[in-house]
């Protein structure tokens, strides 16, 4: 019987809603290089792939409108972006400093590491795990 080798993640998919802001915070903030932007009228939105590392990309669709995400209570689908860092209290000061909202570092109470969230423009949480 054949079984899928899925080995890695190529990239993950975020909608924003304000261009300005958006690129502003994941290119300028957060470091993500330009791999290609991609203005569609026809869809009325802007594609901007970003890369993390060699082997993951970020898809910012960028569609000014777009419905907001129901965050309280959480509901089904994806939950939010994980990054790694080796020096979590450095790029919390980092974050407050570039006026990004900031949660306090907690410990993960499963794997022990310190952990805290973030949020983009659009209020989507993004977490830091070192």
């Amino acid at each position: 019987m054949y079984q899928p080798r899925f080995n890695k993640i190529h990239h993950i998919a975020i909608i924003a809603d304000d261009y300005e802001k958006a690129r502003h915070f994941y290119v300028d903030i957060l470091g993500f290089s330009i791999i290609r932007e991609n203005h569609r009228p026809e869809k009325e939105d802007v594609k901007l792939d970003l890369r993390l590392n060699d082997e993951t990309e970020l898809e910012l669709f960028i569609k000014s409108g777009a419905p907001e995400r129901l965050t309280y209570p959480e509901a089904k689908g994806y939950r939010h972006l994980a990054l790694t860092t080796t020096n979590i209290e450095e790029d919390r000061n980092y974050l407050i400093s570039q006026g990004v909202k900031v949660e306090e570092i907690r410990q993960d109470e499963i794997t022990d590491k310190k952990m805290l969230f973030f949020y983009d423009p659009d209020d989507l949480p993004i977490e830091l795990h070192e």
